[in-house]
């Protein structure tokens, strides 16, 4: 082996001291670069700056890195804790309150004060620091309407500020639930924060303990059925401030919530219960689940066999029965017809092709088991030509030959197209929609005379 002597006679020659592995790895990364930079060709637009540009991208910690973890929350706790000492609390409110008074200027409308723009600038130097940023001419003419004299309402600009305030407070305190920190909560975050919440809102109070695991998974199906559509099982903190859900589930402090208020609130005591006890009484084994034929007893139980085996066919269900979270979202499909979400999961049952629209096998598909049950119960089924025409002529779908589910929801006939397809109940009420109007006229003129 001639080459293996001259290798060894060539290391033998070469002076010099063993290299550390550190400087073995600085001379292979020189010569990385060196040779990187030939074959890029060099930068030839090289400029001084690139080496000032700071640093934009921190990868997350792995779960390993306990340290990095560690770091990162407390970091995150101080930030969250110092953004809610730079909120206005009471006694700033009050003081608030009481400046905008003094500064009000007249004359009053009614018993509503208000203030000129003069004023409004002053109130904002005595305010102090934290009121600075709603003392601007934007906020101003955003509240501006046709006052003569230029002027706004005290209240209106006061409520903008508690509305302000209690947006940031509300939106730190579901921060601090964002486990992982990047500005949405996952499907277990939201349900602490719900169920840490309950006993700070007062009508919840007869719930017993046993119910709470229930109660959260009722709540939390709403914000996740309306703010995920696409099912990645995380909401942004910025949707679900944007949502009126939140008011909702906040309007349970109010002690003295009138009995209508709670029947039509989803996150309500009453509406929680009615929902589990629906779900009860249909699970005739009791065995926390429900089989298609339990379910076909929901409602008026006039949903059509067709439309119940496409629910149990896209739908997640345990050996070909359903949960109560899969429930939950049947149910608020169903209960909410008129809503984009509702309609898109409506729609993916009806959409039998997965082709993203509705031509006229698949409304024929679903339209005959509305026949059959006509037939069942002794009446004369109807064309399915004339209901097609009507469906398209209220739809008014781009193609005419097939309905997408945008078509759908600009229509804003959904709720009424769904109805006629799975229920025959709502196929009845579409069909006798005269003479149901007739009748509720004739009951208006008869409680009128009296």
């Amino acid at each position: 082996m001639e080459w293996r002597q001259a290798l060894k006679g060539r290391i033998a020659a070469c002076p010099g001291t063993k290299r550390s592995e550190q400087e073995l790895k600085d001379e292979e990364m020189e010569l990385f670069t060196k040779y990187y930079m030939e074959w890029k060709g060099g930068r030839k637009s090289f400029n001084i700056s690139y080496l000032n540009i700071p640093r934009f991208y921190y990868r997350l910690p792995a779960e390993d890195e306990v340290l990095l973890q560690k770091l990162r929350e407390e970091s995150r706790a101080v930030f969250l804790q110092r953004k809610s000492r730079e909120l206005l609390d009471n006694e700033e409110l009050q003081n608030l309150w009481f400046l905008l008074d003094k500064h009000q200027t007249l004359p009053m409308i009614g018993e509503e004060a208000m203030i000129n723009y003069e004023n409004f600038l002053k109130v904002g130097e005595k305010a102090g620091p934290k009121c600075k940023q709603f003392f601007t001419a934007k906020v101003f003419a955003k509240l501006l309407h046709n006052d003569p004299y230029g002027r706004i309402s005290i209240m209106q600009f006061f409520n903008y500020v508690m509305r302000k305030v209690w947006l940031h407070q509300t939106r730190i305190g579901l921060s601090l639930y964002d486990v992982a920190g990047q500005g949405y909560l996952r499907e277990s975050d939201l349900e602490n924060y719900i169920l840490e919440l309950i006993p700070t809102l007062p009508q919840l109070d007869g719930l017993e303990k046993s119910f709470y695991s229930f109660y959260v998974c009722t709540a939390v199906r709403k914000f996740f059925f309306f703010l995920d559509p696409l099912r990645t099982g995380k909401i942004k903190i910025q949707d679900i401030l944007a949502c009126s859900f939140l008011d909702d589930l906040l309007e349970l402090r109010d002690e003295e919530l009138s009995k209508e208020s709670q029947e039509t609130n989803w996150f309500s005591a009453p509406s929680a219960l009615r929902v589990y006890g629906q779900y009860l009484n249909l699970d005739k084994d009791h065995n926390g689940m429900l089989s298609k034929e339990e379910l076909s007893r929901y409602g008026t139980g006039t949903l059509t066999n067709i439309f119940l085996d496409r629910v149990f066919q896209e739908c997640l269900t345990y050996d070909g029965e359903m949960d109560y979270k899969t429930y939950l979202d049947f149910v608020l499909a169903l209960e909410n017809r008129k809503e984009p979400a509702a309609l898109q999961y409506i729609f993916k049952l009806l959409d039998i092709e997965n082709k993203g629209n509705l031509n006229v096998f698949s409304l024929n598909y679903f339209f005959r088991a509305i026949q059959e049950q006509m037939k069942i119960h002794g009446q004369e089924p109807v064309s399915f030509q004339d209901v097609k025409d009507e469906i398209f002529d209220m739809v008014k779908p781009k193609d005419p030959y097939k309905i997408s589910l945008q078509d759908l929801i600009n229509s804003s006939q959904g709720d009424t197209v769904t109805s006629i397809l799975i229920d025959l109940n709502g196929f009845w009420t579409y069909e006798n929609r005269e003479v149901l109007v007739a009748s509720e006229n004739d009951n208006a003129t008869d409680i009128d005379d009296t």
